[in-house]
C-alpha cells in the first residue's frame, strides 16, 4: 500500500490465463494506492510441469553477458538431491519429492555443461560450486525433471492431516474459507499425501489479519493452490470478477480442514466411493518417504471393515463392496487381513491377522461405495422434507440458487424418483447451513463434495417422486 493514490493499470487475469500478452489485457483503473510488487526467480525455472513447483529444470547460462544468455536444460547425471533442495528453496516451493529424467518432456539442446555440487543450504543454484570440466554429451531422456512439494500445511490439529490450512507465498498465511468445498479441499489432502477430504470448517477470529483467499474455480480446474495467486487488499487494483485468483485480504474467517490420515477411496464418482487404499508404515511417521499407499485384497476385507472405513471418511453405511469396481492395480497390496468389530473409529485401529498375504488374485482389489450422507426430514415420506446433508454435522441446505437440476442429485442419492419441486421456507432466525455450489454439482460431483458453509434463514424443502 502506498500513502496516496496514483494512476494504475488493472490486469484482467482471465485474459492472461487464456494466452494473451500482458499488454493486451490491461485497462485503465483510475487511481489506487494498492500496488503489486513481483519477484521472479533470476536464473532457474521449471517448465512444462503441472504447477510452478514442477517441470523440466532450466538454468540461465552466461549470467555475466546479457547478450549471450540462454536457458539450458540440466543433465540428470550432473544433479542430485542436494541440488534439488536448493532449486525448490529458490522457487519458494516445498522440499523436492520427485527427481527423475524425462518426466516433463525431453529437449535436444542446449544443455548445461557442468555438474552442480551444492551443499544443500545455498539460497540459489548458481551460488553452488560446479565441476571444473565440461560435459560434452547427455544421454536421451536424461534432462532433469523435478517436482517440489507444494508449500501447504495444516497446523494446530490432532495430526499433520488436520488443522488450519496455511499456504506459503513469501510468507505463511492462513486461508479464508470463501466458497470452499470438499472437492477443492481434496487437492490439499492429496498434496499433503493425506487421505480423503473429510470436513471443512470456518473459524471466526477476534481480530483481522492477512490471509490468502483462494477461489475454488481455480483449483477445481486443475491448478495448484499457490499458482492461483494474486496479492491484493480491499482497495486492490486487480479484477475481483475473475475466478482464477488466490488473493491477499484481511479477514477473521479462517479455514480449518480435516483429511483422513491413513485411508482413502480413489477413482470413484465421489469422496464416498472408490478403490480402497491404506497408507502403510504408519509407525514410521518421521520418515515420510517410506510411507506408501497400498490397495487391499477383497479376501482380507469384510462388511464390518467397510463400516469402519465409511465412518472414518464421514460417509454413511456401505452400500456396495466388490472387487475391481474402480479399476485394478498392480501393486503394492496391503499384506494382512483386517479384523474389525465394526465400531472402531479408524481402520488402522482394528486388529489384523498375524500372517502376511503374499498374493492377491487379479480383480480382487477392494472397491467400496459408501452411502452419501443426505436425508429429507419432516416430510410425509422419506422422499420429501427439509434437505439435510452431513459434513461433520447435519445441516439444512440453503435455498439460495438451488435448482431442480441440483436437487435431482439428492433424489438420486436417496434412491427416490425424480425431483418434483423445491420450496423456500423462511425461519425466524439465521442458522448454520450448507449452500450448494451448483456449478460443481452440474459437473458430475456428489452433493456433499459441492457444499460450502454459510448462514441463512432461508431453508430448502424438497419433494422427490416416490419410487414404484
Amino acid at each position: 500500500m502506498e500513502s496516496s493514490n496514483r494512476s494504475v493499470w488493472r490486469i484482467n487475469s482471465h485474459c492472461v490465463h487464456f494466452g494473451s500478452a500482458l499488454k493486451d489485457c490491461v485497462t485503465s483503473s483510475g487511481y489506487s494506492s494498492s500496488i503489486v510488487d513481483l519477484t521472479c526467480s533470476d536464473s532457474v525455472r521449471l517448465v512444462n510441469g503441472t504447477s510452478l513447483c514442477s517441470g523440466r529444470l532450466e538454468v540461465k547460462s552466461n549470467q555475466s553477458n546479457q547478450s549471450n544468455q540462454r536457458w539450458s536444460s540440466v543433465c540428470e547425471d550432473d544433479f542430485d538431491q542436494q541440488d534439488a533442495e536448493v532449486v525448490c528453496r529458490e522457487l519458494d516451493c516445498g522440499a523436492p519429492s520427485v527427481l527423475q529424467g524425462a518426466l516433463y518432456g525431453e529437449v535436444e539442446a542446449p544443455m548445461w555443461t557442468r555438474e552442480f555440487q551444492c551443499g544443500g543450504n545455498e539460497s540459489a543454484l548458481l551460488d553452488c560450486r560446479s565441476s571444473g570440466s565440461d560435459r560434452n554429451t547427455c544421454s536421451p531422456g536424461k534432462a532433469v525433471g523435478l517436482t517440489c512439494s507444494e508449500p501447504l500445511r495444516l497446523v494446530g490439529g490432532a495430526s499433520r492431516c488436520a488443522g488450519t490450512l496455511e499456504v506459503k507465498q513469501g510468507d505463511w498465511r492462513p486461508v479464508h474459507d470463501y466458497y470452499w468445498t470438499l472437492k477443492t479441499a481434496e487437492v490439499v489432502c492429496r498434496d499433503l499425501d493425506c487421505g480423503s477430504a473429510v470436513s471443512i470448517r470456518h473459524r471466526e477470529e477476534s481480530s483481522e489479519r492477512s490471509v490468502w483467499m483462494i477461489y475454488s474455480d481455480c483449483v477445481d480446474s486443475g491448478s495448484a493452490l499457490r499458482d492461483c495467486s494474486t496479492s491484493h487488499f480491499s482497495s486492490s487494483i486487480l479484477d475481483l470478477t475473475c475466478s482464477d485468483c488466490l488473493t491477499s485480504s484481511s479477514s477473521y474467517s479462517i479455514l480449518d480442514l480435516t483429511c483422513s490420515d491413513s485411508v482413502r477411496l480413489v477413482n470413484g464418482t465421489s469422496l464416498c466411493s472408490g478403490r480402497l487404499e491404506v497408507k502403510s508404515n504408519q509407525s514410521n511417521q518421521s520418515n515420510q518417504s517410506n510411507q506408501r499407499w497400498s490397495s487391499v485384497c477383497e479376501d482380507d476385507f469384510d462388511q464390518q471393515d467397510a463400516e469402519v472405513v465409511c465412518r472414518e471418511l464421514d460417509c454413511e453405511a456401505p452400500s456396495v463392496l466388490q472387487g475391481a469396481l474402480y479399476g485394478e492395480v498392480e501393486g503394492p497390496m496391503w499384506t494382512k487381513e483386517f479384523q474389525c468389530g465394526g465400531h472402531e473409529s479408524a481402520l488402522l485401529d482394528c486388529r489384523s491377522s498375524g500372517s502376511d498375504r503374499n498374493t492377491c488374485s487379479p480383480g480382487k482389489a477392494v472397491g467400496l461405495t459408501c452411502s452419501e450422507p443426505v436425508r429429507l426430514v419432516g416430510g410425509a415420506s422419506r422422499c420429501a422434507g427439509t434437505l439435510e446433508v452431513k459434513q461433520g454435522d447435519w445441516r439444512p441446505v440453503d435455498d439460495y440458487y438451488s435448482t431442480l437440476k441440483a436437487a435431482a442429485v439428492a433424489c438420486r442419492d436417496l434412491d427416490c424418483g425424480s425431483a418434483v419441486s423445491t420450496r423456500e421456507r423462511k425461519e425466524s432466525s439465521w442458522r448454520s447451513v450448507w449452500r450448494i455450489y451448483s456449478h460443481c454439482v452440474y459437473s458430475g460431483s456428489a452433493l456433499r463434495d459441492c457444499l460450502t458453509s454459510s448462514s441463512s434463514s432461508s431453508i430448502m424443502d424438497l419433494t422427490c417422486s416416490v419410487p414404484l
